[in-house]
């Protein structure tokens, strides 16, 4: 019998270090082309009586592009440094404001666990109207929308929603950026109660104990693997409710139905085993249902006995990797988005 969830990106490319700078010159293959004509790098020999049909124009040219690129690097460094002092701004902005938001969340969960289940179906409703023959649809906020909300698979999801509003009005209060959009925050809100769990599960294992818990989340957690989530912060929310007939009722649906869904946005077995715990308040019930199908089964025991080990490792990150790409269907992310211009100081009008 498996643990419940609800009851309970590595780098892609290995850092490769710079070569050194003490590399003899003299094994260093030449950079100059090797005519009649001798080129060096600080000094030019030509020998014009010998090769004088040799040393063509465009070789000259090739020279003087050389040079004024050069020219144009070394005029240019200035304004290369304020845009890049300009883009760290916004980074750090944008990551203050982040982990404000994160801060509000947490704390709206925490005073409401019970939310958790309806939050997670909440994000997955929202996302999964994406529909890839039209780019329309997806994680855009439309689900905030009552002719939206009412109908029949977003039933019990106003409890969820209303958290999200009272959270937003509180970020809003605080945000130097603007207001955040509700596409941004629902899928935020399924982060921070997948979070809660996690963290819930560990504190679970330790006894109840929440130090230990917290100690052992910390150690063995997946808390690294959010990076490329977080990245993807500035979706835009739509002015209208998505389509009908794009979300099944998951509790009603039969298995293929929903692998059938999955596929339709660009997802196999795996996920659907992976996001169980977004289908409906009894996880239990619905991996039940998952393992009648050969496909689906294999996973879905998989991540049941990564759900009773300590670190959780493979359920956890497969989780966040099936999230991250979730929160992102069809969506143009801005990502300057909630940064501001800062104030400039006149050095001039200070007192020493």
């Amino acid at each position: 019998m498996g643990v419940s969830f609800l009851s309970t990106f590595p780098p892609l490319l290995p850092v490769v270090p710079a070569p050194s700078l003490s590399t003899s010159t003299t094994a260093a293959a030449p950079r100059c082309p090797s005519h009649a004509v001798a080129i060096r790098c600080s000094k030019m020999e030509t020998d014009v009586t010998a090769n004088e049909d040799r040393f063509h124009r465009r070789d000259i040219l090739k020279w003087s592009g050389v040079t004024i690129g050069m020219e144009l690097m070394a005029s240019s460094g200035a304004f290369v440094q304020e845009a890049s002092a300009a883009d760290l701004i916004q980074r750090r902005q944008r990551s203050d404001f982040l982990s404000n938001i994160k801060t509000t969340l947490y704390s709206a969960i925490k005073e409401n666990p019970d939310a958790i289940s309806s939050i997670l179906t909440l994000a997955l409703n929202d996302a999964v109207t994406y529909d890839k023959a039209t780019k329309s649809g997806g994680p855009n906020g439309s689900i905030r929308f009552s002719s939206e909300l009412n109908r029949p698979e977003n039933k019990g999801l106003s409890a969820a929603l209303n958290l999200v509003d009272r959270a937003k009005k509180e970020i809003d209060s605080y945000s130097k950026g603007g207001p955040i959009s509700y596409a941004d925050l629902i899928q935020l809100a399924a982060q921070s109660a997948i979070k809660a769990t996690f963290l819930a599960s560990a504190i679970r294992k330790c006894g109840g104990n929440e130090e230990k818990g917290n100690l052992v989340y910390s150690a063995y957690g997946s808390a690294g693997q959010w990076g490329l989530f977080d990245r993807e912060f500035g979706r835009v929310d739509t002015q209208e409710p998505d389509p009908e007939g794009r979300v099944p009722q998951w509790e009603k649906a039969s298995v293929k139905e929903i692998k059938d869904k999955f596929s339709a946005i660009g997802f196999g077995p795996r996920q659907v085993a992976v996001m169980s715990a977004f289908m409906g308040p009894d996880q239990a019930a619905t991996e039940a249902l998952l393992a009648t199908d050969p496909d689906v089964s294999p996973w879905v025991q998989k991540y049941q006995r990564s759900r009773e080990t300590v670190s959780q490792t493979d359920y956890e990150v497969d989780l966040i990797t099936t999230l991250t790409k979730l929160s992102c269907l069809g969506q143009q992310i801005n990502y300057e988005a909630y940064s501001y211009p800062v104030q400039k100081v006149d050095l001039s009008k200070l007192k020493l």
